[in-house]
């Protein structure tokens, strides 16, 4: 590399160095935060069990409630009842609600679920909540919104949440402090290749 190259780089992280620490200066106040992480990629629930294993290594405690999910086991759920028991873990069980077809019956199950993910939300020992597909209880009417977000809202003061799923709505978006919309460039379901162990489930 040539010294006038080295010189242009170092210049370049010099710079980039000191717009991080002024952000880094800036973000003083200290409190648990609410992530939506939506769109029609693949990835939303993956990250948000990467941020249960990260807290877990914090020694910090969990609880996740799964709300479309539960009829075939996944990988993150077996792993965490063998290894983690710990971490409180709840699943609607249903599975996918174009599976049941049963609105009625969906809407109980959501509403039981919810009352299970709202005592989380109260409790000022968890330190993060998982609501996983939370949005399409929202987009199919299954829950109350206003309760919903109230709940999300009034959570205690150092406990963080993660909402996944598509959609949620405008007003989710609104009270949460970071939002993650994950895009779908390409899927290798579209292309025939079945789902896999360990990738998607």
């Amino acid at each position: 590399m040539s010294k006038q190259r080295e010189l242009k780089h170092k210049k370049a992280m010099q710079k980039q160095k000191a717009s991080v620490d002024a952000s880094i200066a800036k973000a003083s106040e200290e409190r648990g935060v609410a992530v939506l992480l939506t769109g029609d990629g693949k990835g939303k629930s993956s990250s948000a069990f990467g941020m249960v294993m990260r807290a877990l290594g914090y020694n910090q405690r969990v609880g996740v409630v799964q709300f479309i999910k539960g009829v075939i086991l996944s990988g993150e759920e077996m792993y965490l009842r063998k290894h983690c028991p710990e971490v409180e873990f709840h699943q609607m069980g249903t599975g996918f609600t174009w599976d049941t077809q049963d609105r009625s019956s969906d809407i109980e199950a959501a509403e039981r679920t919810w009352t299970i993910a709202k005592k989380m939300l109260s409790n000022p020992e968890l330190d993060l909540v998982i609501l996983d597909e939370l949005t399409y209880m929202l987009s199919f009417d299954y829950l109350n919104q206003d309760e919903v977000l109230e709940a999300i809202s009034q959570r205690p003061f150092e406990q963080s949440v993660v909402v996944t799923g598509r959609g949620g709505g405008k007003a989710l978006q609104e009270i949460m402090d970071t939002v993650s919309e994950v895009k779908e460039i390409k899927h290798a379901y579209k292309a025939g290749i079945k789902a896999r162990h360990g990738v998607d489930y």
